[in-house]
């Protein structure tokens, strides 16, 4: 359905459920302040646009009246002139009603879209590990659009049908008080129909909209390279033919039934209308008969209660057009109101420049709950925490010291990653301290600042990460190496690529720099991609790095070629080194063997080799994995 009888009814109606604070109705105000200008004329020319329908129908009567029936043709003329100047006019009002209400429209979008954005960029990792991408998207377009809707559509219509209702009905009533009053007695029942129908319509538009999401969270999943690479693995397409036929099968019968509903409905909504007609006609024509009216007026009246209808119904569903534009508001709100459990304290400094210590002073850390970190709405399966999470790391200290390589090594889950991650301030540690010294004073030598007291730019700026599967924006080769160093120049891109080992391979592709790398940068192979992330590494340039399993799941020929790359990332630079093969770490300066978030041994490989603890354990099975490798074949 189309038009303003059939707009409210496939709009979610358990949005009338919701409460509204009147906290977010005053932050809506003022978010729409800054067009408080536009929209002032927006709803003057909205007034004039809702006023003007009445005139056409009343030069109408002057016309029959004083010109038809009296064979006056200046006059029939005249007036005819009369109702081409208003189309005129309420054309143009309708332009500049549209400009005003786009430029209101786009702008709060504007403003509304780049809030959001820029305040869940700057979130924690927590509140992405724990949200669904597709949610939050949704989040900043659908519930975007429909707040923006407050504004325009639902505005324009509250003022535009409450206005037209009034003249209208103003005017009907000086022409036929007793025509109007036997029409508007028509009009309950109409209201009646349309609650019931739009009661109906609800629930199965609702189960529409999920049915709908489902089938989007099932093509974003399989159409992804990750996805498309595992349903081909495991050979299950007539699996998911079989899935997604079942999903689309439903949502076919739902709106099957909504079209249905939908039509009967209309059906009804034609019928009121004519019988009104049918009585302006009987009653008004009996009327004319005797005397009591004359034609034009009866012509005139038969006009203006078409003009009501629309009006009327729209002003049935105000509440729900309403309260779902507020709704979407209030969603906006949750989003942009959720802090980051990473932010910069108040008086936060900057990280001086030059080579860099980092230091762990009985850190201990718990990964944050859900209702920590993020929204049940924006989890498609959002679970109650069970217990208080137990703590990764507990009582963990260590140093490194400026330039030196310090190798991080113990069993999966031991908490390694976790450590790293304190560093570069993706997380923040729950007790003790992390702290990077940068610079040199004359008198204490090396200054240690913690790191939740400095701002995370310069933290940002001071540690550089390379993980086991670096990420690459679907871009260029020159656009995700110019992400760490946006004004790097082309000779600046190659001396990287040479130092990371792949400059040659960028050579010889066809397009060089300009190679588009692909979703997630899958156009390349897995050693590639690593020299890619060390190249962008090095163009960055931090005093500390940090490599989170590098080197893991590649070849022994991709794998030689990282080392190479990365050797030349970690000169002069104080390196985090979570070793997949202890066989790439013998020459760290220091390795700490973590254990259970703790770390259970220190020292160089020699030493702690002679301590016959667990690294030597480690080792030991390592060695005999390998030794096993090679003599297979």
């Amino acid at each position: 359905m189309g038009g303003p009888m059939g707009r409210g009814y496939r709009i979610d109606r358990s949005a009338v459920d919701q409460r509204v604070s009147r906290r977010t109705l005053r932050r809506i105000l003022s978010f729409a302040s800054p067009h408080r200008g536009l929209m002032a004329a927006f709803l003057f020319f909205t007034v004039l646009d809702a006023a003007i329908v009445v005139v056409n129908p009343l030069l109408v009567r002057h016309v029959i009246d004083d010109g038809i029936l009296q064979g006056d043709r200046s006059v029939v003329t005249l007036f005819a002139l009369a109702m081409v100047g208003v189309a005129l006019v309420d054309a143009s009002f309708t332009v500049v009603n549209g400009w005003l209400s786009s430029r209101i429209g786009e702008g709060l979008i504007f403003d509304l879209r780049t809030r959001v954005f820029a305040h869940v960029q700057r979130m924690s990792l927590a509140f992405f590990t724990r949200t669904q991408t597709g949610a939050l998207v949704s989040r900043l377009n659908n519930d975007v659009m429909g707040a923006q809707r407050a504004f325009t559509s639902v505005l324009s219509s509250v003022v535009s049908n409450s206005i037209s209702v009034l003249v209208v009905g103003f005017a009907m009533f000086a022409l036929s008080w007793q025509v109007t009053l036997l029409c508007l007695a028509m009009f309950p029942f109409l209201f009646l129909a349309s609650r019931w129908v739009g009661n109906r319509l609800a629930g199965l538009t609702r189960q529409q909209m999920d049915g709908n999401a489902a089938l989007g969270n099932v093509m974003t999943e399989r159409f992804n390279v990750g996805g498309a690479l595992l349903l081909s693995l495991f050979g299950r397409h007539h699996d998911e033919d079989r899935t997604y036929a079942e999903r689309a099968d439903t949502v076919r019968d739902l709106g099957v039934r909504i079209s249905v509903i939908g039509r009967v409905f209309t059906a009804a909504l034609l019928l009121v209308p004519a019988i009104a007609t049918a009585l302006v006609y009987g009653v008004g024509g009996g009327l004319v008969i005797s005397g009591a009216l004359t034609l034009g007026t009866l012509t005139a009246l038969a006009t203006l209660l078409l003009r009501l209808l629309g009006p009327l119904q729209g002003l049935s569903n105000v509440r729900v057009d309403v309260m779902t534009a507020l709704v979407s508001f209030d969603r906006v709100f949750e989003v942009t109101d959720l802090p980051s459990m990473v932010q910069d304290r108040p008086g936060a400094v900057d990280l001086p420049e030059g080579s860099a210590a980092v230091e762990f002073d009985a850190v201990g850390f718990r990964y944050p709950t859900a209702d920590e970190v993020s929204l049940a709405s924006l989890e498609t399966v959002a679970r109650p925490e069970g217990s208080v999470n137990e703590e990764v790391l507990s009582d963990l200290t260590f140093r490194a010291e400026p330039g030196q390589m310090v190798a991080l090594v113990g069993h999966s889950g031991a908490g390694k990653t976790t450590l790293t991650h304190l560093v570069a301030r993706l997380y923040d540690a729950t007790s003790g301290a992390v702290r990077i010294g940068t610079g040199f004073d004359d008198v204490a030598g090396q200054r240690m600042l913690d790191v939740r007291d400095v701002t995370l730019d310069s933290v940002h700026r001071t540690v550089g990460y390379v993980t086991q599967d670096a990420h690459m924006f679907h871009d260029t080769i020159a656009a995700n190496l110019r992400y760490a160093r946006p004004e790097a120049s082309d000779d600046e891109l190659w001396a990287a690529l040479e130092a990371a080992q792949i400059a040659p391979m960028v050579a010889g592709l066809s397009d060089g720099l300009d190679t588009v790398v692909g979703d997630r940068g899958y156009r390349l192979s897995g050693g590639e991609r690593q020299r890619l992330a060390i190249a962008r590494l090095l163009l960055k340039a931090p005093p500390v790095v940090v490599l989170d399993e590098a080197t893991a799941h590649l070849d022994s020929e991709s794998e030689q070629a990282v080392q190479r790359a990365l050797s030349r990332a970690l000169e002069g630079r104080t390196s985090l080194v979570i070793a997949h093969r202890l066989s790439t770490i013998r020459d760290a300066d220091q390795i700490l063997v973590v254990d259970a978030g703790r770390v259970a041994e220190s020292g160089t490989h020699e030493q702690l080799l002679r301590a016959g603890g667990l690294y030597a354990d480690l080792y030991r099975t390592q060695f005999v994995d390998d030794v096993d490798e090679r003599v297979a074949p």
